[in-house]
C-alpha cells in the first residue's frame, strides 16, 4: 500500500505527445472522445480513462490503437465536468479528491454510453477497458452490468472491490510486478477470491518489472527494457477483447 503522504504515485511514467484521430461528442450530459475505424463495425469497446482524465493523450491513443484493430472507441469523462487530477495537485489533498469521484458510481453514465454506441454507432458487442482508477471501475462494471460483453482491467486498484469477485462475464486483469499502489499480496488474495467465486472465464496475469501505469503511460521507445512487456501487455489486451467480443 502507498503511504498516506503518497497515496498513489501516479506521475511515473510519460505523457504522450500525441493529438488523436478521433473527435470529442457531446453525449446527454458527459463529453467524449470517440474513435471509428475506417469499415463499419458492430463491436465497440468504452475507456476508462485514469485519474488524469478523459482528454489525456496517452489514453487517446489507447482507444485510437482499438480503432486500429477494428473497433470503435469512445472514451467519456465518467468525472462528469469535475476536474482530472493535476501532478501539480498536493497529494495530501488526493483522498478527499478521490471521494467525490467513486470508480463505483458511474452506471448512470455507463448506460447513457452505451444507448449512444446502440443507437448512433449501431454497436451491438461491447466492452470496456479501465486504466487505475478506470481498471477498479471495469471490475465495478463486470461485477453487475449485464449489457457488456467482457473487460480488460488494466492496473485497477483492487482495494475498490476487493471483496467482490463473482464476475458476469469475462474479465483480464493486468498487473505490473513492481506496482507501488498494488502490492503482489493484493494481486493474490484477488486471484484467489475468483478461483472460489468466478463463474465465468477471467485470467490474472502479472508482468516483470512493470510499474504502475506501464500499459499507457510509459513510452516504448525511451524505456528499452521496458517494451516487451509495454507491447505484450497491449497485445494481451487486444487478443482478449478479439476473443470475447
Amino acid at each position: 500500500m502507498a503511504n498516506e503522504s503518497r497515496p498513489c504515485p501516479c506521475d511515473i511514467g510519460d505523457r504522450f505527445d500525441y493529438g488523436g484521430r478521433g473527435q470529442e461528442v457531446q453525449v446527454e450530459h458527459i463529453k467524449a472522445y470517440v474513435c471509428k475505424p475506417s469499415t463499419s463495425t458492430d463491436k465497440a469497446v468504452i475507456v476508462i480513462h485514469d485519474i488524469f482524465g478523459w482528454q489525456l493523450p496517452n489514453t487517446r491513443y489507447i482507444a485510437d490503437m482499438l480503432t486500429t484493430n477494428g473497433y470503435i472507441a469512445i472514451c467519456p469523462d465518467f468525472f462528469v465536468g469535475q476536474e482530472a487530477w493535476k501532478l501539480s495537485n498536493d497529494w495530501g489533498t488526493f483522498n478527499e479528491w478521490l471521494k467525490t469521484r467513486n470508480a463505483g458510481k458511474i452506471d448512470k453514465e455507463v448506460d447513457v454510453v452505451l444507448k449512444y454506441l446502440r443507437d448512433q454507432c449501431g454497436a451491438k458487442k461491447i466492452g470496456v477497458i479501465g486504466f487505475c482508477w478506470g481498471g477498479a471501475a471495469v471490475q465495478h462494471l463486470m461485477l453487475k452490468n449485464p449489457h457488456l460483453k467482457t473487460g480488460v482491467s488494466l492496473y485497477g486498484v483492487i482495494r475498490h472491490f476487493d471483496d467482490k469477485s463473482s464476475l458476469l462475464h469475462p474479465t483480464f486483469f493486468i498487473f505490473g510486478e513492481k506496482d507501488d499502489i498494488i502490492p503482489l499480496e493484493q494481486v493474490t488474495s484477488l486471484e484467489q477470491k475468483l478461483k472460489l467465486n468466478c463463474k465465468v472465464d477471467y485470467e490474472v496475469k502479472i508482468y516483470p518489472g512493470q510499474t504502475h501505469g506501464f500499459v499507457h503511460r510509459k513510452r516504448e521507445d525511451i524505456n528499452p527494457q521496458d517494451k516487451p512487456y509495454i507491447e505484450e501487455g497491449r497485445k494481451d489486451m487486444i487478443n482478449w477483447l478479439n476473443k470475447y467480443l
